[in-house]
């Protein structure tokens, strides 16, 4: 027979980092939906270009609206790094790791403004800042992709976060190629405008739906 004190030291902590991690991605939608709605509100109100340019193009100095879209931004990369605080224990370990990484590469890209027109090679002469925040602006799409495909496979995840990585990555990976071989090819235009502002929705997207999926996740940690 337990002991009746023994079950207690256990189960606590363990409820507690239950209750973390469900905050944690509380959290994370919030932040995920203030930023996603402050670069929409940056993109829109600004004097871009509209769809034939890059949402990059609402950061540039001068842009009347550069501080929202920064702001924006580094809410996104918060948003990542708390996902990656939400999920359960016994993912693998491949996958906060990613969130973390798209993290930094999402806040460098915030803090590293683009010139006008955000110029990037082979069509276009491009600065040392224009290199650093896209190359920064693809590492954290990236990143947060590879996350998705790594906790689409991982068991410990759960069915509904598993799900909503499959389904979003089967339908990102294509338009991210796509985005790229337009670059390539074409190089800035409406082609690959819209195809960059169809795959930063669907991040954006996954990210709100599985943070509250963990923020409503009730099961209990599985022990390690």
């Amino acid at each position: 027979m337990a002991e009746p004190g023994r079950s207690g030291p256990t189960t606590a902590p363990r409820a507690g980092s239950d209750v973390a991690r469900r905050v944690a991605g509380s959290a994370a939608a919030g932040c995920a939906l203030a930023g996603a709605v402050a670069v929409t509100f940056a993109v829109v109100a600004g004097p871009g270009p509209g769809l034939t340019g890059y949402v990059s193009e609402a950061g540039i100095a001068g842009s009347g609206h550069a501080a929202t879209y920064r702001i924006g931004v580094l809410a996104l990369a918060g948003a990542l790094l708390l996902l990656g605080a939400a999920l359960p224990p016994g993912v693998w370990a491949a996958a906060p790791a990613l969130l973390a990484s798209g993290a930094v590469f999402a806040a460098v890209s915030g803090a590293v403004t683009c010139s006008a027109g955000c110029p990037l090679p082979p069509f276009e002469r491009a600065t040392t800042a224009d290199l650093v925040h896209g190359g920064a602006s693809i590492a954290a799409t990236a990143s947060v992709v590879f996350a998705m495909l790594t906790l689409a496979v991982s068991v410990p995840a759960g069915p509904v976060v598993r799900r909503l990585a499959g389904v979003t990555a089967t339908l990102t990976l294509p338009l991210c190629a796509t985005v790229g071989l337009a670059m390539l090819v074409v190089g800035r235009g409406a082609l690959a405008g819209v195809l960059e502002r169809l795959v930063l929705a669907l991040v954006v997207a996954w990210g709100v739906a599985t943070a509250t999926a963990l923020a409503l996740d009730r099961r209990p940690a599985t022990p390690l």
